[in-house]
């Protein structure tokens, strides 16, 4: 079934392009920050450090990507989340709230990732970094940012994608429904940075082609023209 969608936002050619590129930027991020990533989420703090340790080149590029993901993923789920509302409004509200707030706390997430480089990096025994990254993981405002981000960014970005059924190609909905239960499998249960950053991938699919058909109408001019005709 087609979903008919509303026309978009009047918005300028430059705002426009600029929403085009920046929409997958976010989730490409984290695609690479999950191949680069030195350590498995599941290893204990020890280990952490220890793998950070031996490959800080990577953890660097890990918190430049962090970084990255910071600065676009609130646009880009503002795309997505435009064009499910539109769709499905409370579906796609629901999963754009869910996902919003879910992508809020990614400053809680990787702030013990640069605990571990920065203790790496000021010389510090390995046992005393690995102190300081276990009392950031277990405080309850951290406890709290990673229930909010598991849950928020699966659930969210699942019902965004059957919000977007039918209003996107199928296979962009199904890349967006499959892309967060498939990197939760492969990040916690049998971690494999290789799929893992593969499942983000399909994220990066979804919001590219979202935001395409989101944005790529130019619906504004054809109506001016039309308007034009009726009135000469």
């Amino acid at each position: 079934m087609t979903v008919p969608l509303p026309p978009p936002l009047p918005l300028s050619p430059a705002w426009r392009r600029t929403a085009l590129i920046v929409t997958p930027i976010g989730p490409l991020a984290i695609a690479a920050l999950r191949w680069l990533l030195p350590y498995d989420t599941t290893d204990e703090p020890a280990t952490v450090i220890a793998k950070v340790a031996s490959h800080p080149g990577a953890q660097s590029a890990v918190l430049w990507l962090g970084l990255l993901a910071l600065l676009t993923l609130p646009l880009g789920i503002l795309v997505v989340g435009a064009v499910a509302v539109r769709a499905r409004p409370v579906l796609g509200t629901v999963g754009a709230v869910l996902a919003w707030f879910a992508f809020a706390t990614l400053p809680f997430l990787v702030g013990p990732d640069q605990i571990a480089l920065a203790g790496v990096e000021a010389g510090l025994p390995n046992a005393s970094t690995a102190a300081l990254l276990t009392a950031s993981v277990v405080h309850p405002v951290s406890t709290a940012a990673t229930v909010l981000w598991v849950a928020g960014h699966i659930l969210g970005l699942v019902l965004l994608g059957v919000a977007l059924w039918g209003a996107v190609p199928w296979w962009a909905a199904t890349a967006l429904i499959v892309s967060q239960p498939a990197h939760f499998v492969v990040a916690v249960i049998a971690p494999n940075h290789l799929l893992d950053g593969l499942a983000w991938l399909l994220t990066t699919v979804g919001f590219a082609v979202t935001a395409a058909v989101g944005l790529g109408s130019r619906s504004a001019p054809v109506a001016r023209r039309a308007t034009a005709a009726v009135g000469g």
